[in-house]
């Protein structure tokens, strides 16, 4: 239970969440980090069982590194999506699934990139994504204010308005709301939003 969000805007991307971490009924934590930084580029935002979501980012970190080593350039946005997926598939396939969706948001040399992949090992390009038990009311917010070519400070509000509808209905998302923007010339930019 939880509402993340991804934006992307004509400068770059915008991830948001809020940062409870739910245990059935009961609130187990009030400050779960659910936005994740790969590099200063990329950064994926989780939704689904923290422990599974954490394994399989830390476990492409340190593949993105390895492969960035060896090519000399490190992968995009969606390889490291298609990463991943992979091992979230191969888990699937193999009966022992991790319970998690991702929201991959970076900036590569291309552009700036907005990504979705679930347990199922699908990916697809979103302008602008939710997920978790909140996606339904943060979608209403994202649906009625997206435009293109927002600006990073747009898009922040926009991240901050759709998780803050989803807190206020939603009894799986709650106590607070975090904010990472990550922009074209490679800056990342934290908020904590009360």
């Amino acid at each position: 239970m939880t509402t993340i969000v991804g934006i992307l805007c004509k400068d770059g991307v915008v991830l948001s969440s809020d940062r409870r971490a739910s245990k059935g009924f009961f609130i187990g934590s009030k400050i779960t980090q659910k936005i994740l930084r790969i590099d200063d580029s990329l950064a994926v935002a989780i939704a689904g069982q923290v422990s599974d979501a954490e394994y399989l980012v830390n476990a492409v970190r340190a593949e993105r590194a390895l492969v960035t080593l060896q090519r000399g350039y490190p992968l995009t946005v969606k390889e490291t999506t298609k990463l991943i997926s992979n091992v979230a598939y191969q888990g699937m396939k193999s009966y022992q699934p991790y319970f998690a969706e991702f929201i991959v948001a970076g900036v590569d040399a291309t552009s700036p990139h907005v990504y979705v992949t679930d347990m199922s090992g699908s990916v697809s390009a979103e302008n602008f994504v939710s997920s978790g038990s909140g996606s339904p009311i943060a979608y209403g917010v994202l649906e009625s204010n997206y435009k293109e070519n927002m600006t990073i400070e747009q898009a922040r509000i926009l991240g901050t308005n759709a998780v803050q509808a989803a807190m206020e209905r939603d009894p799986g998302s709650g106590d607070g709301i975090d904010v990472v923007a990550i922009a074209s010339a490679l800056l990342i930019k934290e908020v904590k939003v009360a």
